[in-house]
């Protein structure tokens, strides 16, 4: 099968949270959009397309492409998404009948909506987790929003999925993965700091470093929960390093560079946000049954020819 038959089968994929290409991921410091503006941060200034950062040339980085899912909420009923109950499902159909298979998927947060009952939230971690083991895509890695961790710490999504954080290296890609949700406030903590210090300390200098994260690790919009407490202690580790991060949370695409480090959000698969500060108060964007897309959708970022570019592609 041809690469560019494997692509758009992949962009046809329908109500994806983020669908990631990574060929020769080196960086991605620098990226551009094609076919769509990007959604900044006030007083931010768009992401500009260039060669990415070079790896040494002996490094071997394959070929390859995964998908990033965010913000499915399971559980959510409500007047902004009245689908609620099928989105999650009918992604893990399109996903499995595409003849383009990812590597693996990484779900970046809030796999599940809040609740305090306790009972409640292990019953939707367990709901959740059974879905998406439906994937024939068996690789599947699980990030910590603040509706699943929060309200016990992790507790219950420790119980269900595991660590809080982990690491893994792909082909030749490092990727860290962050717990910005558990504790009080969004932070990381000294202990995880610690933590990603000896994680980055690791990765040969040069080599590709991904980090995933659930909250932004800038401030975004801190007046909405939109940052990390301590998310610039993070930022300076990763300072020496072009790195990567792609997080969910903020329900919509963002694009931002800090540093050599490059930012980028994917829409959720549940309901759209408001723009950063548009608004007067945070809340989800009205059902819109005339939408064809209903402001959800994917995110394809493609690493082709030493230069990164980031399309959007709406639900359909």
């Amino acid at each position: 099968m041809s690469q560019d038959l494997r692509r758009r089968d992949v962009l046809a994929l329908a109500g994806l949270g983020g669908v990631v290409f990574a060929s020769g991921l080196i960086g991605c410091g620098g990226a551009e959009a094609s076919g769509v503006t990007p959604q900044v941060a006030s007083g931010a200034a768009p992401v500009s397309g260039g060669p990415l950062a070079g790896a040494p040339a002996a490094a071997k980085v394959e070929d390859f492409f995964f998908l990033q899912l965010t913000d499915t909420h399971w559980g959510f009923k409500g007047a902004p998404n009245p689908e609620a109950d099928t989105c999650l499902k009918k992604t893990v159909a399109a996903i499995n009948a595409s003849a383009a298979q990812p590597d693996f998927i990484v779900f970046t947060g809030d796999l599940t909506h809040t609740t305090d009952d306790a009972k409640e939230r292990r019953a939707r971690l367990a709901e959740f987790k059974e879905i998406v083991a439906g994937l024939t895509v068996k690789k599947l890695y699980f990030l910590p929003g603040e509706h699943d961790a929060a309200p016990d710490q992790g507790a219950a999504y420790k119980e269900a999925f595991g660590p809080l954080t982990q690491s893994f290296q792909h082909k030749g890609v490092h990727f860290i993965a962050l717990d910005n949700a558990s504790a009080p406030g969004g932070t990381l903590g000294d202990g995880q700091l610690d933590w990603l210090k000896g994680e980055i300390a690791r990765v040969p200098a040069g080599a590709p470093l991904v980090v995933l994260a659930h909250r932004p690790l800038f401030d975004l919009f801190p007046e909405w929960d939109w940052t990390t407490k301590d998310g610039a202690r993070a930022l300076e580790l990763l300072s020496g390093r072009d790195a990567t991060v792609f997080y969910g949370h903020i329900h919509q695409e963002n694009h931002k560079v800090t540093g050599r480090v490059s930012h980028h959000s994917a829409r959720s698969l549940i309901f759209p946000l408001p723009a950063p500060g548009s608004v007067p108060k945070r809340a989800p964007l009205p059902w819109d049954a005339a939408s064809k897309d209903h402001g959800i959708g994917h995110r394809a970022v493609t690493i082709e020819n030493a230069r990164a570019r980031v399309e959007e592609k709406p639900f359909a």
